[in-house]
């Protein structure tokens, strides 16, 4: 009697999943470039920070 029994569903595409695109991918053996140029900006912007928060307790 409940909708359960005869209900189906709606979604077409469940079994896909999204797609990058080709413009947006990066080639694996650029990958370690991408990850050291991310961590060396966390880095900078790390040192940055506990810079002016060292300057703001010198006051």
């Amino acid at each position: 009697m409940g909708r359960a029994n005869n209900h189906k569903s709606s979604h077409n595409n469940k079994g896909s999943l999204p797609q990058t695109p080709k413009e947006l991918k990066i080639a694996p053996d650029q990958a370690n470039e991408e990850f050291s140029r991310e961590l060396a900006q966390h880095h900078d912007a790390k040192a940055k920070q506990d810079l002016i928060l060292k300057q703001q307790k010198e006051k």
